[in-house]
């Protein structure tokens, strides 16, 4: 006796939308293959041209301390530390991601460049105008606790680098005036209160948030403010 023939039934049709996704189906997750953006801290150098002249200068420093209060506003960019050298500028930066950083620092390069150029006209002239930064910024991603601790001790003693403390009333200072030193809570040798003249600004940073500049640098053991740091601790900045 012969089988008797199984019967097909039709399924029914699913509809798609444009992105593939099925009608009646709950969202699907869709995975973009894409780099994972780079998040944490950076060392940030910025050079200035000759026409600028000295940083270190009481007219220069208010001008990048109110470029660091624009950048300041910012929520994916935080400026942990600065040092302001004769001829350039070290930041310590964390960001979300790559444009996340080159806009604050694009921020930072604007709001900076017309003040600089205010403050480099000498009294009774026409105000400078042109170009201020020699070159786009030149960043390095801080990768371990050793380098973060390195890259700490270079930013915050990189005037005794440079002898800077061998020159005028800064060699009376125990840290340096032209940084976010004043802000730094590594120090091995800080004394229980800082005694800070009436007229003087710190420049405005952020707390660190990423783990390597928080704590993990600590592991290496802190920061003395006699240090002298040595091309070796960034070779990257080793003519900064």
């Amino acid at each position: 006796m012969a089988k008797p023939r199984k019967r097909h039934v039709q399924l029914p049709l699913v509809y798609r939308d444009r992105n593939g996704q099925r009608r009646g189906v709950g969202p699907r997750k869709i995975t973009k293959r894409l780099g994972r953006p780079p998040k944490g801290a950076r060392a940030v150098v910025l050079r200035v041209v000759p026409g600028i002249g000295r940083l270190r200068k009481h007219k220069t420093y208010a001008a990048l301390r109110e470029a660091l209060l624009v950048v300041a506003r910012r929520d994916n960019v935080r400026i942990v530390h600065v040092s302001i050298q004769a001829k350039h500028v070290h930041l310590l930066v964390e960001a979300t991601d790559r444009i996340a950083l080159a806009r604050g620092m694009q921020s930072f390069q604007i709001s900076a460049a017309k003040r600089l150029n205010v403050a480099a006209t000498p009294a009774g002239e026409k105000r400078r105008k042109g170009r201020v930064f020699t070159d786009r910024y030149h960043a390095q991603l801080i990768k371990s606790p050793r380098q973060a601790r390195h890259c700490l001790a270079y930013i915050m003693n990189n005037w005794r680098h440079h002898l800077e403390d061998r020159h005028g009333a800064a060699q009376y200072w125990k840290i340096d005036r032209y940084s976010s030193a004043i802000s730094f809570d590594g120090w091995r040798d800080a004394p229980a209160q800082w005694e800070i003249p009436k007229d003087y600004e710190p420049l405005p940073v952020w707390p660190a948030r990423c783990w390597v500049l928080r704590a993990g640098w600590r592991r290496h053991g802190l920061i003395s403010m006699t240090e002298v740091p040595g091309p070796h601790a960034m070779p990257d900045f080793a003519e900064c």
